[in-house]
């Protein structure tokens, strides 16, 4: 049993009294990595594209081709796009509190009372944590993934204790 638990957002220090909010560490430093790294790719292409001085692409008679303002800001701006893609990979977000659970995935928002979660899983060699709910349903959460080691050790084992809390509450007050 899990006296104290670990706050994986920060490792040295406690988690505030029944309340936990994880997010994936290296799947953000991944995709804010990458996508800086586009935006400096698609900045160097546009600004080595030879200009052309107007609003088109240009070939002039020898087989050069020149690009236009227009055309530059284009390719800059997919650059942009790519990125802002990348960073969308990097919102996922798990609240845990004594009622339930926030769940924010790449795609898709969820808000789960403890009393339908039937339980907190994690099976081998899974990329993130689950949520078995009691319909036969489950719920992936990838806020806490496999691949942040002891941070996610400490988030299932805080999400386990919050829950096993939670039953433990609602079978007191079903008793009363």
């Amino acid at each position: 049993m899990l006296a104290d638990p670990v706050d994986p957002v920060d490792p040295t220090g406690p988690a505030p009294a029944g309340r936990l909010t994880v997010r994936p560490r290296r799947m953000r430093m991944v995709c804010w990595s990458a996508a800086a790294a586009v935006v400096v790719i698609f900045a160097a292409i546009t600004l080595t594209l030879p200009s052309s001085g107007s609003d088109r692409i240009v070939t002039t008679p020898n087989g050069q081709t020149s690009v236009g303002l227009a055309d530059r800001i284009g390719i800059f701006g997919v650059g942009v796009a790519v990125a802002v893609g990348l960073l969308w990979l990097a919102r996922a977000r798990l609240e845990a509190t004594p009622d339930g659970l926030r769940i924010r995935n790449i795609v898709g928002h969820y808000q789960v009372p403890w009393g339908l979660v039937r339980a907190v899983s994690f099976r081998d060699g899974a990329p993130w944590a689950t949520l078995e709910l009691a319909a036969d349903e489950q719920i992936a959460l990838m806020a806490v993934q496999a691949v942040d080691g002891d941070r996610t050790v400490a988030a299932v084992r805080a999400l386990r204790a919050l829950h096993r809390a939670s039953t433990d509450r609602s079978h007191r007050a079903e008793r009363c």
